[in-house]
């Protein structure tokens, strides 16, 4: 029960920033990418200060044995840049280019009730799925 109310805080607090970082708002996203036109640097203000945070919290968590609610830390342990990093990478940062909205903005989004944000979530859980499906289909696939 713990854990469940530490993540929904953690959500909490995380929903929030992206809500007053305007991170849900397209429109300031897709400014933010304008440099010929109407460029708004506000957002990499956002990101540094989001970076800043991350880097100060990691340096201080990393040094206990293990999380508080958990046994160890679940942290990426590959290295190597593959193909499924790059592509993933790419359509993350086109489908961020187009819409003006991302993973972690689009789901405080869908509190606002604007049929954009339903539309990008719909299509980012699609797009979740037939990765799953196109990498489980590659795996069970025979070599040549």
């Amino acid at each position: 029960m713990i854990r469940r109310l530490s993540a929904l805080a953690i959500g909490l607090i995380f929903g929030s920033g992206i809500v007053l970082g305007g991170m849900i708002n397209p429109a300031k996203v897709l400014n933010f990418f304008d440099f010929a036109g109407h460029w708004d640097p506000s957002l990499a203000f956002v990101m540094g200060g989001a970076l800043t945070v991350t880097a100060i919290g990691y340096f201080f968590i990393l040094k206990r044995p293990a999380p508080v609610f958990d046994v160890r830390f679940h942290l990426p342990t590959r290295r190597e840049v593959d193909l499924p990093l790059v592509a993933g990478s790419a359509v993350f940062g086109i489908g961020w280019g187009i819409t003006g909205f991302c993973p972690g903005g689009s789901i405080p989004a869908l509190g606002l009730g604007e049929g954009e944000a339903f539309v990008f979530v719909g299509a980012m859980i699609l797009g979740i799925l037939l990765a799953r499906f196109i990498r489980a289909a590659l795996t069970r696939a025979p070599a040549p």
